[in-house]
């Protein structure tokens, strides 16, 4: 298996969720702008988000992804199928008690994540009414996420990463269909997202039973499998939950500032999304079944070498994200939000917090692929270690910067601690031998530099010579935000193939 076709593969399809998905945050934007009603649906959408992560994407993903691949690799696809079966029953029974409990428990749960709403009842209001429309959502993604997982353990990518694409389909149908019969219409957002959830469950049904691997889920407690998946979520839980819980809890400080805050931060984390998915997500997504694969084969060479690999290619093209993303933000916020209810106050605001968030950007993709480096060798102790360390770093952080910077101070806490993160688990990783770089680092990185520096000279000249972006009409908007980003893909690549850079050096095959 070619892991660079298959890291294309999933970033084209990665690409087209992000694409729709700044088309449905554009059109929600000019639809219902920032509002208290705005801020009620990115709290209601947040919760069940987080729990998916630590149910599915996250800690359940990190302990099953490992013990799947070692049925598979030494036991077969027969084992491999039982063991799924019972896991599926297992995942589903708690996913249906944990749906049950947040919808009857939503008033404890929005004044847990949103203290200051308390303070306006009419929002706290609307917030319990939309989570318990959104909590359901848990479940389904949940699930989704665990049949995406088998998926990509059989090298099938594509499925699971289109998979997204559903979600920004409904919501963008419900915003443009529902909300002129939802009162406030800020609620067909809510119901988007459960309809988005149940496209995205279905969805995969064909592709699994292609692979052999369409299961009817089976509760079965004594299955060995099924209890080393429970003793791995463990640690998992609480490595994934510190995350979590310090996005909740830089809610709850957005709650306490001035009103828009928290739909501020979330355009701006909706712009981070599209590198760190693109990316980081795309390649942690490929790399955690090669990996997990590599150590059940023993060869610990070829593991070092596959960590070697993701790690300069997300710089390779992280570095310049980071850079592009922060020189052209202003730019960039104008022309995909401001207009209709969207005005140049708050585009002036998120434009701060995505800056805010771009100093963090490589350390949030080099996350994806060094956590994986330890989920792989069912290590998940390690990350959950750093992840605590992180979590204080960054509450500290949010206590110093929210008096001066409020809403893009949080932003800088996320970023800062997100390099921090990267920092601690590279250290670990070289400290216990399981990652070994292979030559010519000092030589990459320098090129690098030299081809960031000539992209940002560009931007900063083309910046210079067009239009305000805020002065012109929209067309001419997008023409100017399709010309900066050819100018800097253009200057970027140019001088990395003046200084040698080819894609064939990145080609990368792993065991299948």
């Amino acid at each position: 298996m070619n892991l660079l076709k298959s890291l294309a593969k999933v970033s084209s399809m990665t690409l087209v969720s992000r694409v729709l998905g700044f088309v449905r945050d554009a059109l929600t934007a000019q639809l219902f702008g920032t509002s208290i009603a705005t801020d009620a649906f990115f709290v209601a959408q947040k919760l069940p988000n987080m729990l998916r992560r630590i149910f599915a994407e996250g800690a359940f993903s990190q302990a099953f992804v490992p013990i799947l691949a070692e049925y598979k690799n030494r036991h077969g696809e027969a084992a491999a199928r039982e063991f799924f079966a019972h896991v599926a029953g297992t995942l589903t029974l708690v996913l249906a008690v944990v749906t049950a409990l947040g919808i009857i428990a939503a008033p404890a749960v929005v004044w847990i994540s949103a203290f200051g709403f308390t303070n306006k009842p009419a929002q706290f209001d609307l917030t319990v009414q939309m989570l318990r429309i959104t909590f359901p959502y848990i479940l389904l993604i949940s699930l989704s996420s665990l049949l995406g997982a088998v998926l990509n353990t059989w090298n099938r990518f594509s499925v699971p990463a289109f998979v997204p694409t559903l979600l920004n389909v409904a919501m963008i149908g419900s915003a443009l269909l529902l909300a002129p019969f939802c009162d406030p219409p800020e609620m067909a957002l809510a119901w988007g997202m459960l309809l988005g959830g149940v496209l995205q469950l279905t969805w995969q049904f064909p592709a699994l039973k292609r692979i052999g691997m369409l299961v009817r889920p089976r509760l079965d407690w004594r299955n060995t499998g099924v209890w080393r998946v429970i003793k791995q979520m463990g640690p998992a839980i609480l490595g994934v939950s510190v995350s979590q819980i310090s996005l909740l809890i830089n809610t709850t400080f957005a709650s306490l500032l001035a009103a828009g805050s928290i739909s501020w931060m979330y355009y701006a984390d909706r712009l981070m999304e599209f590198p760190t998915g693109l990316l980081g997500v795309a390649l942690g997504t490929i790399l955690l079944p090669s990996l997990a694969k590599s150590h059940a084969g023993n060869d610990s060479a070829e593991y070092s070498r596959l960590l070697d690999w993701g790690l300069r290619l997300s710089l390779l093209l992280a570095l310049p994200s980071a850079v592009a993303m922060a020189a052209i933000s202003g730019p960039l916020v104008s022309t995909l939000f401001q207009r209709g209810e969207f005005d140049a106050h708050d585009a002036l605001m998120t434009q701060q917090a995505l800056i805010a968030y771009t100093v963090g950007l490589v350390g949030l993709i080099l996350v994806k692929i060094l956590a994986p480096g330890f989920y792989a060798r069912q290590n998940i102790k390690t990350p959950v270690k750093i992840a605590l360390i992180t979590l204080t770093a960054t509450q500290l952080m949010n206590l110093a910067f929210i008096w001066h910077l409020r809403h893009a101070g949080l932003a800088l806490s996320i970023g800062l601690a997100a390099c921090l993160n990267a920092a601690l688990l590279y250290r670990q990783l070289r400290r216990h031998g399981i990652f070994t770089p292979q030559p010519g680092w000092g030589v990459f990185f320098g090129k690098l530099v030299l081809a960031v520096l000539a992209m940002a000279a560009a931007l900063v000249a083309m910046m210079w010579l067009l239009p305000d972006f805020a002065g012109v009409p929209l067309l001419q908007r997008v023409a100017q935000l399709t010309a900066l980003v050819a100018a800097g893909l253009f200057t970027y690549f140019g001088v990395l193939a003046l200084l040698g850079f080819r894609p064939r050096d990145f080609s990368r095959r792993a065991v299948t």
